[in-house]
């Protein structure tokens, strides 16, 4: 029952959804949940007032007539609350998934890039994603049962008028039946999570079954049975799960129910026979009938609604564990803004650095320098640590030993939005936003998205243009699959579009990796033409792996093993004759 304490923090988030919402809710039903008892006792008053003018020839008094138009009245009030009800909850609901997405979103924005590195981790965002929203029904249950509890209160103080142990027969009847709900939605959330991979690995099958990404593959090397008879077996897994629980659960609730029924009907024969032998009358009878069969169905309805919460309750909890998950990589509570220019540039001092949950470190006491205005190449194998030092070099990650300074400063002194704000990036896994070509460009400075003239000129420079121009609808053609009336790219025009958000950041920090690696030979010398307009006055790093890209940097730093194995500009290296002028030799014999 520990997982109760996760209901207060979820009312909290509804509550911040829309205050105005919740509070009307919760007057329409406090009102509605004395309607029941107040119809029970004007049917009461009814009851009683016609058998006493039975058999009279008088006509129906004014205090009979009185009483059937309160009945109709409340009966309808009645109705009108339930429709106004359910209209608050569509409202509340819609502003309670708004704010909690939202929250969901900024907080993800705000995890450490190793997060998503962690397999368990996605386990729990594919939770906490899916808690989220679907946590509403808790929501609402929580408000039925305050609704229930008042007209379950209610209908419980008339029956106590009459008789306190046919109140106590109800309860003592329902309440094993609880308790086994209770214990049935534990151990239902504890099968549901040991499931949460498996539910992930399925999902993944049918993406990878049904994506246009992997359509050629699947058909070419005959995949789908094998898909199909994995996907069969581990969903057939679940399934067998599900089955044993039910199975094992259905006898023992089955049981406690009809003892729930035993005591509502033996409620019910005591209330007849007294009425027979003349201690209650009709009135009271009808009153004590409805009193009983209501106290009987909103008790279970209240038990089943508690369980409901408290078995909701435990879902919540990867939920409010993602949101207590706290970035390790922040900035500081006086953090200093980026130099404006930078003067000094970057240095790494003996660096060295391993991904959580490894024990070789990718790079191994790494020191160079990398002065304003100057462009560096890294290259070597896959592996030897390219991408990771220029995620090191941007704060995606800190170093595990040794320091990267930044004018001579710590880079974990500084502001972290401002020093990205200071950084343009293309990477080779760049991603492909389904919005439109100029929204494409624009999220490389999306402060300034209405500024058309700098969208063009970006585009214009990364070659985009001659991407955006062929469009139907150019620079407001939506680009990609997932939209009615989108149009899909080539992997050479969607980097010219990434390309484009490179010269859109107009930052001081430039970071292409492997920026041409799509293109074809004339678009790479096209795009290179205007390498150094793109990096002119700005220290920029590049990683490629054709030699035709890296001899324009101004010095070449070749990775091995971690560390920097060779330092020097194209000519000195080649003149050198170590491992780069080797790697630069079999590349140019296949051309040869």
């Amino acid at each position: 029952m520990s997982s109760i304490k996760n209901i207060l923090p979820v009312l909290r988030m509804v509550w911040d959804a829309g205050p105005g919402v919740v509070g009307v809710n919760l007057a329409l039903r406090l009102t509605a949940a004395l309607i029941p008892v107040a119809v029970l006792a004007v049917a009461r008053w009814i009851v009683d007032a016609a058998v006493a003018q039975a058999g009279s020839e008088r006509e129906m008094t004014r205090q009979l007539v009185g009483l059937v138009a309160l009945e109709f009245g409340l009966a309808a009030l009645g109705g009108i609350l339930s429709r106004a009800i359910q209209y608050a909850n569509v409202v509340l609901a819609e502003k309670y998934t708004r704010h909690v997405s939202l929250r969901l979103l900024e907080h993800a924005s705000q995890l450490d890039l190793a997060t998503y590195e962690d397999p368990s981790f996605y386990d729990r965002l594919e939770r906490a994603r899916v808690q989220a929203t679907d946590r509403l029904v808790m929501v609402e249950a929580i408000a039925r049962f305050l609704q229930q509890g008042i007209t379950t209160m209610s209908l419980c103080i008339g029956i106590f008028v009459f008789s306190p142990w046919i109140l106590l027969n109800i309860i003592v009847c329902l309440i094993p039946a609880t308790l086994a709900e209770a214990r049935f939605g534990t151990q239902l959330y504890a099968m549901n999570f040991r499931h949460t991979p498996k539910r992930r690995e399925l999902e993944y099958l049918r993406q990878l079954g049904a994506s246009k990404e992997s359509a050629k593959e699947l058909k070419l090397f005959g995949l789908s049975p094998f898909l199909m008879q994995r996907y069969e077996t581990l969903s057939g897994k679940i399934i067998e799960d599900v089955l044993g629980l039910w199975k094992r659960a259905f006898p023992r609730l089955s049981l406690l129910a009809m003892l729930g029924t035993l005591g509502y009907y033996g409620a019910y024969a005591f209330v007849v026979y007294q009425t027979a032998h003349g201690e209650l009358s009709v009135g009271q009878l009808t009153f004590l009938i409805g009193a009983i069969a209501g106290a009987n169905r909103t008790f279970q309805d209240l038990f089943v609604s508690a369980v409901g919460i408290i078995d909701q309750s435990l879902y919540i909890s990867d939920m409010l564990a993602f949101f207590a998950m706290r970035p390790a990589i922040r900035s500081g509570q006086q953090a200093l803004q980026v130099p404006r220019p930078i003067r000094q540039g970057f240095e790494f001092r003996e660096v060295s650095f391993a991904y959580p949950g490894r024990t070789v470190p990718v790079l191994q006491s790494t020191s160079f320098r990398l002065a304003p205005g100057e462009r560096i190449a890294l290259i070597g194998e896959n592996g030897q640590g390219k991408t990771t030092l220029i995620k090191l070099m941007m704060r995606l990650y800190d170093p595990t030993a040794g320091q990267i300074l930044l004018d001579g400063v710590d880079l974990r002194e500084y502001d972290l939005q401002d020093l990205w704000s200071q950084i343009g990036v293309v990477f080779q896994d760049f991603a492909r936003y389904e919005m439109t070509a100029a929204d494409n460009i624009a999220v490389g400075r999306i402060e300034w998205r209405t500024d058309r003239e700098r969208i063009t000129d970006a585009s214009r420079k990364s070659l985009a243009n001659t991407v955006i121009d062929k469009l139907p609808l150019g620079y407001e053609q939506m680009l990609g699959r997932r939209f009615e009336g989108g149009v899909d790219l080539s992997g050479g025009e969607w980097q010219k579009i990434a390309l484009g958000r490179a010269y859109m950041r107009d930052a001081q920090f430039l970071v292409l990796d492997e920026p041409t690696a799509a293109l074809d030979a004339q678009a790479e010398l096209d795009v290179f033409n205007r390498f150094g307009e793109l990096t002119s006055g700005k220290m920029a790093i590049l990683i490629s792996h054709r030699f035709s890209t890296v001899r324009m940097a101004d010095r070449i730093l070749v990775l091995r093993d971690g560390r920097i194995s060779e330092e020097g500009s194209h000519e000195q290296l080649m003149a050198r004759g170590g491992g780069y002028a080797a790697m630069y030799e079999l590349q140019a014999s296949r051309y040869r």
